[in-house]
């Protein structure tokens, strides 16, 4: 199973948040599973940092280093394509990092690891 962690998702894990599920936490420690993160996600933490509406504990570089070579996570760029399926996804979702996630997992097929339901009104397969 390929899975996309949201940007939440990834940061609940990397802190061992109580807040990720159960299920959530089984799959992203499943060995047998894939694990990306998009770009996108580390363009809205860095927007966040930068508004200081979050705050790694250490510079944001060595953080993301960290936690994707700790954790076997692999990077997932933005190709054009998944931001040409942007301009055709129905607006269930306003905020334009989460629209590229759901993107990302419909070119990608991808199953998305998120808290936030309304990913599903896309048909994207949520792991929560």
């Amino acid at each position: 199973m390929r899975l996309l962690l949201d940007t939440h998702t990834f940061l609940w894990f990397a802190a061992g948040s109580s807040r990720l599920s159960p299920i959530a936490r089984r799959h992203i420690e499943d060995p047998s599973h894939e694990l990306l993160l998009s770009i996108a996600s580390l363009w809205e933490m860095a927007i966040k940092i930068s508004l200081d509406r979050l705050d790694l504990g250490e510079p944001m570089a060595e953080f993301v280093e960290k936690q994707v070579a700790l954790n076997s996570i692999e990077l997932l760029e933005i190709s054009l394509r998944h931001v040409c399926i942007t301009a055709e996804l129905q607006f269930h979702h306003r905020d334009p990092f989460d629209r590229l996630l759901a993107a990302q997992c419909i070119v990608d097929d991808l199953d998305l690891v998120s808290a936030d339901g309304v990913f599903e009104e896309y048909g994207v397969r949520r792991v929560w």
